[in-house]
């Protein structure tokens, strides 16, 4: 029980509330956001590092400008699809973001489902800040993958073990910060919990239903003209080696704009390449973690009232 002292200085500077809602791609984060913050007078901060880009909306899944209207959204839109944007710069954001939400008098919501974006808010990740040596990375980009990570887990096992080995350009980044500073790139993620009192809520629901959910939403993606938004981004000059075109859905939709596969068969990986991505997302967060509190979709009418009394 905390000492009087405590109670006092409680109530004198109250810990202001971050609350973070996880889970993997499909499951309702958008529509459960939405409707909290309306509720509880928040503000949304993405944590989804595809929705950063402009002029990248329905392969990204982004809030439409009718959801974005009801409640302000922070952290969408932020570069064009050609520009870098490290994790030290989103961290930095996302942070200028919630303190101006609280400095409003209103809660702020950090929603998405980028393991990495989140962990490095709600832990408070000292990120190595090693700037971009474009030669070192250029010489990288020529070897082999699969060679790229087997020298990276020889010189940083840890930061291997965690890594999905197709992610070239993690792997890049890893080996960029080994080599140029020495040090091994997992042991620089020291962190410092930020000054917030943090509630993480966790969506989730059965396999089958969450992959028929993904299905419907890659079918509604292409109806409402994924095809045609790719190709508008070519249109306008951004290569097909840029990291925001190495995306699920964007990379599919180039092998069939270069005559690498039917549309048919796009579909179909986009789909199957979505669902792979689900398990990598449960594997950050995992359901036996205590910081985060589960819910199926059929108990979301209980997370509002609850985190009413949370707030409290």
């Amino acid at each position: 029980m905390p000492s009087k002292a405590e109670q006092i200085s409680n109530t004198q500077y109250p810990i202001p509330n971050l609350f973070v809602i996880v889970g993997p791609t499909a499951v309702g984060k958008t529509a459960l956001a939405l409707d909290l913050a309306r509720r509880l007078s928040g503000e949304i901060v993405s944590a989804d590092s595809r929705q950063i880009y402009r002029q990248m909306d329905i392969g990204t899944a982004k809030p439409t400008r009718e959801e974005q209207s009801l409640v302000p959204h922070h952290l969408i839109d932020v570069v064009a699809p050609d520009e870098p944007y490290t994790l030290a710069q989103f961290q930095a954001d996302a942070y200028a973001a919630i303190d101006g939400i609280l400095g409003r008098g209103k809660l702020p919501l950090l929603v998405g489902g980028t393991g990495l974006y989140v962990r490095a808010v709600v832990e408070g990740l000292h990120i190595p800040r090693v700037p971009p040596n474009q030669e070192l990375r250029a010489q990288l980009a020529r070897q082999d993958p699969l060679a790229l990570f087997e020298h990276l887990r020889e010189l940083d096992p840890g930061a291997a073990a965690r890594m999905d080995p197709r992610n070239v350009r993690r792997t890049i980044r890893a080996l960029e910060v080994c080599l140029t500073t020495g040090e091994r790139f997992s042991e620089l993620g020291r962190a410092s919990p930020p000054p917030y009192r943090i509630t993480q809520i966790g969506l989730t629901m059965s396999r089958p239903e969450l992959y028929a959910r993904i299905d419907a939403r890659v079918d509604r993606m292409m109806e409402q003209g994924l095809v045609a938004e790719v190709e508008t981004l070519v249109a306008m000059g951004y290569n097909w080696s840029l990291p925001s075109m190495s995306g699920l859905g964007y990379r599919e939709v180039g092998e069939y704009l270069r005559d690498e596969m039917s549309l048919d068969e796009t579909v179909m990986n986009i789909k199957r390449h979505t669902r792979d991505f689900v398990r990598r997302q449960y594997a950050w967060f995992h359901l036996r973690d205590e910081r985060i509190r589960w819910f199926e979709k059929a108990q979301l009418r209980d997370v509002a009232r609850w985190l009413e009394a949370v707030k409290r």
